[in-house]
């Protein structure tokens, strides 16, 4: 007959990258004072990694030993489990857009949840609480855009825009456009710069 331990690991093998464990997720293993324990156990271990309080993670095997799971794919497993919209901050975008040739020494998330900070082997993730508009068009190509100019500020955002205009398709120019209802002023009338030919 199986542990308790294995079948989480069982359990978990199954999961994709990054996907979290949350005790109550695994309810259907044993009751909740032994998951508890039998996930204490296997992060003393090795077998998993604490992520924050009651959610872990299973490190990944590759011929060299093991290492973290990406900190993208943990990033949007918390988000689905937890509901919240999460996106790259700012200065992220701003670099993968080639605004700017700083590169992000940490990973920093904007999240409609709370702040808070994670610890992945290694890594540091940050969460910041962002306010909705800065969460609009989460997953999209025209968000990114969004986040990069608010990282950038009313001072640097019109050669921003002068940059992006000739790399935007017609798709994602109509995409930005529509959400500036939602942003603060400044950048409401940076964003209209872009319909103008």
């Amino acid at each position: 007959m199986q542990t308790l331990a294995q079948r989480i690991l069982e359990y978990a093998a199954g999961l994709p990258e990054g996907a979290p464990l949350v005790a109550k997720g695994l309810l259907h293993l044993g009751n909740r004072a032994a998951l508890d324990q039998a996930l204490c156990r296997l992060t003393r271990r090795g077998a998993l990694l604490r992520v924050e309080r009651g959610i872990y993670a299973v490190p990944v095997s590759t011929r060299f030993g093991t290492r973290a799971p990406a900190a993208s794919a943990v990033v949007e497993g918390l988000a689905q489990q937890r509901g919240e919209t999460v996106v790259p901050h700012g200065a992220a975008a701003a670099n993968e857009l080639g605004l700017t040739t700083q590169v992000p020494v940490r990973a920093v998330y904007l999240t409609s949840g709370r702040s808070r900070t994670l610890k992945l082997g290694a890594q540091t993730i940050e969460f910041r609480h962002a306010p909705r508009w800065q969460l609009v068009l989460a997953g999209r190509p025209a968000g990114k855009i969004l986040r990069a100019l608010t990282w950038l500020g009313p001072q640097h955002a019109n050669e921003a825009i002068r940059k992006l205009r000739p790399l935007l398709s017609a798709s994602d120019l109509a995409e930005v456009a529509s959400s500036r209802g939602q942003l603060p002023t400044w950048m409401a009338k940076e964003v209209s710069t872009l319909l103008q030919h």
